[in-house]
């Protein structure tokens, strides 16, 4: 059974980081190519970044050069840092594979910026 745990999000101010985690099981997870993506309230889910098995990244305009996702294979973990949040970063955020999510998603992990 495919799964994602979610983890590290929280409460932030404007300006401010975090690093969210995502743990996989369930599938070989070192050929996919990895993706974040948000939610936010009201709103569809969005792709933001993605990277592939060799560690090659992509990002959505709005997050270039403030979020940097990267994996630990050995580990079937998937991270994000992000840098200098801004209040509409504020979402839940999940990870799953980048061309496949029919295996479905996790709980998300949410992320409030706001002072």
């Amino acid at each position: 059974q495919v799964q994602f745990v979610e983890s590290g999000g929280g409460l932030v101010q404007p300006g401010g980081s975090l690093r969210l985690s995502c743990a996989a099981s369930g599938i070989a997870f070192n050929i996919y190519i990895m993706a974040w993506y948000r939610q936010a309230p009201g709103k569809q889910r969005e792709l933001v970044a993605t990277i592939t098995s060799s560690g090659r990244t992509n990002y959505v305009e709005s997050v270039e050069r403030r979020f940097f996702i990267s994996r630990d294979n050995t580990k079937a973990t998937l991270y994000l840092q992000m840098i200098n949040l801004k209040p509409e970063d504020t979402a839940t955020y999940y990870c799953n594979r980048a061309l496949d999510t029919s295996n479905g998603w996790g709980q998300g992990t949410q992320v409030t910026v706001s002072s």
